[in-house]
């Protein structure tokens, strides 16, 4: 019989054949828990972003070098991020030494509490129904491959009769009948909540989605009457229930998007998000049909946008402002050198913690940096286009033409978003100082000698109008210029000594999203232009959910970057008053004018290689939609291609990636002349024709 020598020698042995790798979902949690994109693993390790997603799919393995590397980089990480690094002490040794602590958060601002309507359950006892309940509970396994501390998901959306839907169709029992016993249910039983997706970042809390029935079930209105506010009155039964059992809410109240917490124990938060579905918390804009699915449904699409974007912490817009910080977390443990302590530091490349005022001219009117300091000296404005060529410059050979054709890009504001360089630190004064592409910032700058062919748009203003005099731009706006060959010369300037590409693992996520979901809806990256163009005529019949899901990732980018300068609200607010919005690192007005400028920048120098290309002048434009008057009804009649049949580079694509093409409808000639007459913008109708009436025009 071997000895136990010869038997770990020979399991030793066997260990050094081949490295062995841990499952496909398990390398995806490593690699997002260490806050690295696919396309960083795939330039580390010499291979195809493609080549990534089938390791983690697995659909194929590393081989040769290449295996022991990868093999080598989830070791690393997995030392780091450790699944298991959250079990409870009595599960796990003691470590010897103090480990780094959790960057410490900020607790959401409480709310006044109000009496309670109703007793809390006492700790100890079964939150739940009688024992006399005949329904048999539901305790499926945990999900393939999910983190042990959230065996069932990120969410659930809970019914009527308290079942819980999660992903994947798990269906759980929920004995709760009041909001406290749903909150304990959801922290203690559930199993519920999602891994944070960066080493410095924090695990989601649970969401809980409330049908109407199950919102009448927990005594919740099945309509809020302050549509003002969106919130419970502070004298309702559910938040007295809420306060006396010890949770509190934060200032936004009980509305659609409620947080429930209590202060985190140690580095473990006690927090429960909610929607309320009949308080219309899933937009029907960026949530398209989604509120009148069944529970099971709603659950899969909610599921695929929190694996595949973030579990939803609020509107889409919120949710896109939350992922720009979960993917780049403001603060990280850093050891004090003085007492030798782990304290909390800044995280470099991130926003920070404390809010930053812009630069005057970055701010919007009503801001306090503006009123305060009586600033007249003008302000920035880098918006999409909204243009129309005037009607007198139509030719009669494109007067001839039947059709028109709009061309859609895709994401163009996250194609915009990436390798973008912003600021990071405060704005600094600069008088007369010498241009620099490289330097984000704001530079007053008269381009009003800049002459281009007036059948394109301006590349300077949102109206496409050649400008008249100095006025603000933000450096893209102002580089496209020189690049034009043009000679700039800055009167002023607001720039930002400390810069980096804060939105690149936020670009990357999404487009991955973007990208991913609409494969699974057919369209892929290695269809023909005319397969390309087929696959996208069907691909919102293929399957309802995944449609909401990339509707979804959609409105996440625009809100998002919309976000960075969210305006005051409420009829009582006055100009020079902060508003909340104004407390947040992620109010930066100078970042989304960034992302604007550089997307109106690369829409204008399509067009310019399209006129250069095939001779073609477009007849409007409205944000990433350009409409061209065209030979047949397909983008294939007009977009330039090779003598290879490839398409000309420098132009229009078409393509399912952010920042190609996708046809976004198509009209006759006359119709568009017809519109242009009015005044109105064939961009904005191209769809259909009766959506003049529908926009109110």
């Amino acid at each position: 019989m071997a000895s136990e020598e010869e038997l770990l020698l020979s399991v030793e042995a066997l260990l050094e054949e081949e490295p062995q790798l841990p499952p496909p979902a398990e390398r995806v949690r490593l690699r997002e828990a260490a806050g690295i994109t696919q396309a960083r693993t795939a330039k580390a390790l010499a291979v195809t972003e493609q080549t990534v997603k089938n390791w983690e799919n697995g659909r194929s393995e590393p081989r040769g070098p290449r295996l022991a590397a990868y093999k080598r980089l989830l070791d690393g990480w997995a030392e780091r991020h450790s699944a298991h690094a959250a079990a409870p002490a009595a599960q796990r040794p003691v470590p010897a030494a103090p480990s780094v602590p959790a960057a410490p958060e900020p607790e959401p601002t409480p709310a006044p509490q109000t009496p309670a309507a109703s007793s809390a359950p006492q700790l100890g006892r079964p939150v739940g129904r009688p024992a006399t309940s005949r329904r048999p509970a539901r305790q499926p396994a945990a999900l393939p491959g999910a983190d042990p501390r959230f065996p069932h998901g990120p969410l659930a959306v809970v019914d009527g009769d308290g079942s819980a839907y999660g992903v994947g169709g798990l269906v759980l029992d929920c004995p709760a009948t009041t909001i406290p016993e749903l909150v304990e249910w959801t922290l203690r039983e559930s199993g519920l909540g999602a891994p944070k997706l960066h080493r410095h970042g924090k695990d989601a809390d649970p969401l809980i989605v409330l049908t109407a029935a199950a919102a009448v079930r927990f005594g919740l209105p099945e309509r809020l009457e302050d549509r003002r506010n969106l919130r419970l009155p502070d004298d309702h039964p559910v938040v007295g229930q809420v306060g006396k059992a010890k949770w509190q809410l934060t200032q936004r109240g009980f509305g659609p998007w409620a947080r429930v917490y209590r202060k985190a124990q140690g580095t473990r938060r006690q927090c429960v998000q909610f929607a309320i579905l009949p308080w219309e918390a899933l937009d029907e804009r960026s949530w398209p049909g989604v509120a009148d699915m069944e529970p099971a449904d709603i659950a899969r699409v909610l599921g695929v946008y929190a694996q595949r974007v973030i579990t939803p912490r609020g509107s889409t817009a919120v949710s896109g402002l939350e992922l720009m910080t979960a993917l780049r977390p403001p603060t990280r443990p850093e050891r004090d050198e003085a007492t030798g302590n782990w304290i909390s530091g800044h995280n470099p490349g991130s926003l920070g913690t404390e809010p930053m005022d812009p630069a005057p001219p970055e701010a919007t009117q009503e801001h306090p940096v503006v009123v305060n300091s009586g600033w007249r000296g003008g302000f920035l404005n880098e918006e999409a286009y909204q243009w129309v060529r005037p009607v007198d410059l139509l030719t009669d050979e494109e007067c001839t033409l039947p059709y028109v054709v709009g061309l859609d890009l895709n994401t163009a504001f996250l194609a915009a978003a990436a390798r973008l360089v912003v600021g990071l630190s405060a704005p600094d004064h600069f008088h007369a100082p010498t241009f620099n592409p490289k330097i984000p910032g704001s530079w007053l700058v008269d381009l009003s000698h800049v002459d281009l062919d007036p059948r394109l748009p301006s590349p300077f203003t949102p109206t496409g109008e050649r400008p008249e005099g100095p006025a603000w731009y933000q450096t893209h706006t102002v580089a496209y210029a020189q690049e034009l060959g043009y000679n700039v010369a800055p009167i002023e300037a607001y720039l930002r000594r400390e810069t980096g590409a804060y939105l690149d693992p936020w670009h990357d996520r999404l487009k991955n999203a973007y990208v991913d979901t609409l494969a699974d809806l057919g369209v892929t990256r290695d269809l023909s232009d005319h397969e390309f163009l087929t696959a996208m005529e069907r691909h919102k019949d293929v399957d309802p959910v995944l449609t909401a899901v990339l509707a979804a990732v959609k409105a996440t980018v625009k809100g998002g970057v919309g976000k960075l300068r969210e305006r005051p609200q409420g009829r009582h607010y006055k100009d020079g008053d902060r508003w909340p919005a104004l407390e947040r690192p992620t109010w930066r007005p100078d970042i989304r004018a960034a992302v604007i400028s550089k997307a109106r920048v690369n829409m204008h120098r399509k067009l310019l290689n399209m006129a250069k290309m095939t001779g073609l002048y477009p007849l409007a434009v409205l944000s990433d939609c350009v409409v061209y008057p065209s030979p047949g009804a397909s983008p294939l009649d007009f977009l330039p291609y090779a003598a290879s049949g490839k398409p000309q580079p420098g132009g229009f694509r078409l393509g399912p990636t952010p920042g190609l093409a996708k046809l976004e409808g198509v009209q006759s000639m006359l119709w568009a002349v017809d519109l242009m007459e009015q005044g109105f913008n064939p961009a904005r109708h191209i769809k259909g024709g009766d959506a003049v009436l529908e926009e109110g025009e």
